[in-house]
């Protein structure tokens, strides 16, 4: 351990040799500072804090990763160009030493510049909040100056049901493979269009369980997030329903008419006392337009109650910040493990684009073609690129997922709790999982490069 600490001290004193620790102190100071100065909000409390809380965070995170990848590829293939690592290694000293001991030196830069800029920007926003009138600081402690869970309905099982309905079909027997599947695949489709769309004076019903939380919440305020869309717009742009909210056919029952936008999302305070004697929620939805909505099973509806304080889930979102960091830098290091300092520069910046766009792969895997869909047909697919690159962007894309699933910016604007299960989950897969895959191969890497010869041709 004391070797790899050695090589920690190093890599410190390297950075701030070449003053990369204080210009970046500088940047993200200036960015957590500034930046809420030029920033253009909705003119509410809420929505400030929220632009300002996202777009900080966002800049912080950005900044750092680019610079981690900078660092990891530069500190490791410098040396070897340089020939110093050749002069450490002749040390006792074996080389998944150096390779760690660049990695934690690199982490612990990363977790004192985000130490600092999490708190400043922690700051700033509780003296920012403390300068608004009671009424907007009481909006602020209710919505995002809070951990809030999420209780969603549970998902519609509706796999048993369209297996039935295959069966039922008519000629099923003559169809082929591909013809089963599309029914199949229709069906599906036409079943979960049922399950989210209200029709004109029709009404939807959502019964949600809070369990043992009943207790806990009963002189609690619950938060109800909506989201719809619409087939056909109107001239207002908002649409009139009525929400009924408590026991059936009791006076606890509240009756909350709303005027509504269309996709976006809105959220509406119950006040408490609105949960039944077994725990169950009852909210239901009356649609007063002449046209159908449509409430998504994924994020239409869903209610948030508090579950912790912001300073402790603001710490915990940061620390899944760092694992995206540690994940950075164990891909700059094994690149640098490999290659130059310029094409492994190059090759992990490409990685990590492609990485950033994963919406583009999932359309593709989606649609099953890389050409795209023919437009008079809409078929696609069957060539031997996609043979080939499908399944590719199918692995890659599974690998992303594993990074991607946790997004901490958001859920802090928006007052989401991210739980230790969470914060344990992305230590897991991104640094254990998918940094100790890259740390696995930067060192195999390592100890397979031939540094005289890298010496002899420079």
């Amino acid at each position: 351990m004391q070797r790899i600490l050695a090589i920690t001290r190093l890599t410190w004193k390297a950075a701030f040799r070449f003053r990369l620790f204080w210009v970046l102190l500088a940047l993200l100071l200036a960015s957590v500072v500034l930046l809420p100065l030029l920033l253009k909000d909705d003119g509410t409390a809420r929505g400030f804090i929220q632009i300002m809380l996202t777009y900080t965070l966002s800049v912080t995170a950005s900044l750092l990763g680019f610079s981690t990848l900078w660092l990891a590829c530069g500190t490791l293939a410098r040396d070897i160009e340089d020939c110093q690592m050749q002069v450490v290694l002749v040390k006792p000293i074996a080389r998944w030493q150096v390779w760690l001991g660049k990695w934690l030196g690199i982490m612990l830069l990363n977790a004192t510049l985000l130490a600092v800029s999490g708190t400043c920007v922690f700051g700033i926003l509780k003296w920012r909040a403390a300068r608004l009138e009671p009424r907007q600081q009481q909006i602020l402690r209710e919505e995002i100056f809070v951990a809030r869970a999420s209780l969603r309905e549970p998902m519609p099982d509706i796999a048993a049901d369209v297996q039935k309905m295959v069966q039922r079909a008519p000629n099923r027997e003559k169809m082929s493979p591909e013809e089963l599947q599309q029914t199949q695949q229709m069906l599906k489709e036409r079943m979960t269009a049922m399950q989210q769309v209200v029709p004109p004076n029709y009404l939807r019903l959502w019964n949600l369980d809070l369990g043992l939380k009943r207790h806990l919440l009963s002189d609690q305020p619950l938060f109800m997030r909506v989201k719809f869309h619409v087939a056909q717009t109107n001239a207002s742009g908002t649409y009139l329903g009525i929400w009924t909210v408590g026991p059936t056919n009791s006076p606890l029952g509240r009756s909350l008419p709303q005027s509504l936008a269309a996709d976006t999302f809105h959220e509406i305070r119950l006040p408490p006392g609105l949960i039944d004697d077994k725990g169950i929620l009852t909210v239901s939805f009356e649609n007063r337009n002449p046209m159908e909505l449509i409430f998504p099973l994924e994020d239409g509806f869903e209610i948030l109650y508090r579950e912790g304080t912001f300073g402790l889930n603001f710490a915990r979102g940061l620390g899944i910040i760092l694992c995206w960091l540690a994940l950075l830098a164990a891909l700059g290091l094994a690149a640098s493990s490999l290659m130059s300092f310029p094409v492994a520069a190059f090759f992990s910046f490409s990685l990590m684009v492609v990485a950033l766009s994963s919406g583009t792969l999932s359309s593709v895997v989606q649609e099953g073609t890389v050409m795209g869909l023919d437009h008079e047909t809409g078929a696609g697919g069957g060539t031997l690129i996609d043979t080939v690159m499908i399944p590719f962007f199918k692995l890659m894309l599974s690998v992303v997922k594993l990074a991607q699933d946790f997004s901490p910016v958001d859920a802090l604007s928006t007052g989401r709790s991210i739980t230790w299960g969470e914060l344990a989950q992305a230590i897991g897969q991104i640094v254990f999982l998918l940094g100790g895959l890259f740390a696995a191969a930067g060192i195999f890497f390592f100890n397979r490069r031939e540094l005289a010869t890298t010496h002899s041709q420079h």
